[in-house]
């Protein structure tokens, strides 16, 4: 459980640098107590998480088109492992098929999130994402509930 005391660990994993500073300075604005990592690719997400000495982040923000390992890798690879078994995963995609949908949400993400392309609806879905009562929101997880939508 975390408590207001606790800074939240979040991380984003894309390749989009606008996409990551946008997101940088959304979490900024919010000014909530929080750190935040950004990754530019799969790779760097997955070799910062196989260290035993992190800090693992409640909420991970992950883009599924990236270069090298996408999204979907790293979810199975996330998904595959009994340590991550309480890291929050979204999904954070400009992408808004069906099938990408369908595919993250059997492998195993939380929620996903078409990006927004408008900065403070990019406030309120993190702002709503981080403060989400997660234990909630998971165990009556279907596929309809899954796609945020603002």
């Amino acid at each position: 459980m975390i408590t207001h005391q606790d800074s939240m660990h979040i991380l984003l994993a894309d390749d989009d640098e606008d996409d990551r500073t946008f997101f940088s300075e959304a979490i900024q604005e919010l000014k909530m107590n929080n750190k935040l990592t950004l990754f530019k690719d799969g790779n760097d997400l997955m070799d910062y998480l196989v260290h035993p000495e992190i800090k693992l982040p409640h909420v991970l923000f992950l883009d599924l088109n990236m270069p090298g390992k996408t999204g979907i890798d790293c979810l199975k690879e996330i998904r595959s492992n009994t340590r991550f078994r309480d890291v929050s995963i979204a999904i954070y995609s400009t992408s808004s098929s069906e099938k990408d949908i369908e595919d993250t949400f059997i492998e195993g993400a939380n929620i996903y999130i078409k990006k927004p392309n408008d900065f403070s609806k990019l406030k309120k879905v993190i702002k709503e994402v981080v403060n989400m009562n997660w234990q909630f929101h998971t165990s009556g997880l279907n596929i309809e509930t899954f796609f945020f939508s603002i």
